[in-house]
């Protein structure tokens, strides 16, 4: 269990060191696109909107939706935060941030804030690596569930 801030910081380690494996991109403009989303991001963390909007990084092959999970159900899953597979030859990345109708003004400034940042859609995942996976272990989120 961590608070909003802590698991922000978690969310933007992750996206940098992911960022960081292409040598054409710099883990300092992932931070700097993470600080700047950082007081919305904190916001979406805390009203538990990343339960069912992820925050998606497209960087080349990557395609990589974050989700966090509250409660009872996240003292029994294991966290995946080893950087995402598949960035090395990325020459572009951009973090789409999810608009939810409370926080649309805040998430709107963030994402004026940074040219990596965007409140669109994000793209439809291509084809997904064999070595991909989801953060979190759906199924064993379910059977948690079920069996409180």
């Amino acid at each position: 269990m961590r608070s909003a801030s802590a698991t922000w910081a978690v969310i933007a380690d992750l996206v940098a060191d992911t960022v960081a494996q292409s040598s054409a991109l710099s883990r300092d403009e992932a931070v700097q696109a993470m600080s700047a989303a950082e007081a919305a991001g904190r916001m979406l963390v805390a009203g538990g909107h990343l339960h069912k909007h992820p925050i998606t990084l497209v960087a080349g092959k990557v395609h990589c939706e974050i989700t966090t999970v509250s409660g009872t159900a996240a003292l029994t899953l294991e966290e995946n935060l080893n950087p995402v597979p598949g960035a090395a030859g990325a020459d572009d990345f951009t973090v789409y941030l999810p608009s939810s109708a409370p926080l649309q003004e805040q998430v709107k400034a963030a994402v004026d804030g940074h040219p990596r940042l965007s409140d669109a859609a994000p793209p439809a995942a291509g084809t997904k690596a064999a070595s991909s996976g989801p953060l979190i272990d759906r199924e064993a989120l379910r059977r948690a569930v079920t069996q409180r």
